[in-house]
């Protein structure tokens, strides 16, 4: 049986890059980095759930993550997070059905555990994956503080963080509870 355009366009690609699925991954190749160690994966496979699955043992209020934010994030996001060079993350005038939407926080993500998962994967941006589970938690629930979408003192962990109901919660794919 002869290949379908797709699959010679594939090869071809895959050939200019120098990607051989039968290569022995120890020969020399274009030099893209080393091979991961097993402690590098298991850094790195620690993957959130929406509905909370997956999020580690901590806890912190905004309260907390008002100090991190400030150390951490100020210089990028702006005073109470309403951007500078970094992006708006709370203070949104318009939601997502409006003309100008503002992809705040507030207004654009469906599920708050995955805003644990992102900071804790990419912050802060000199140094992402170094803050702690409570850091993360600190700072999650300062953003969602910020964001008028839960109380100053309220503890975000492992229980609660899933029960925060985000406003585009079911603006992006059918929600079948």
């Amino acid at each position: 049986m002869l290949p379908n355009k797709s699959s010679l366009a594939l090869i071809s690609v895959l050939t200019l890059a120098g990607i051989d699925s039968g290569a022995d991954p120890t020969a020399a190749g274009p030099n893209l980095g080393e091979p991961a160690d097993r402690r590098a994966i298991d850094s790195h496979d620690r993957g959130i759930m929406p509905d909370g699955a997956g999020l580690p043992a901590g806890g912190g209020t905004a309260v907390q993550g008002k100090v991190s934010y400030d150390n951490l994030c100020l210089s990028c996001h702006g005073p109470g997070g309403l951007g500078d060079s970094g992006d708006q993350l709370a203070g949104a005038q318009m939601q997502l059905t409006d003309e100008w939407p503002e992809k705040t926080i507030g207004a654009y993500w469906p599920y708050a555990p995955t805003l644990f998962d992102f900071i804790r994967r990419a912050k802060p941006m000199a140094q992402p994956g170094s803050l702690t589970d409570s850091e993360v938690y600190a700072l999650t629930a300062y953003l969602l503080y910020l964001n008028e979408l839960i109380p100053e003192d309220r503890e975000m962990n492992a229980t609660t963080l899933p029960e925060v109901k985000m406003p585009n919660r079911e603006g992006f794919i059918q929600v079948l509870d």
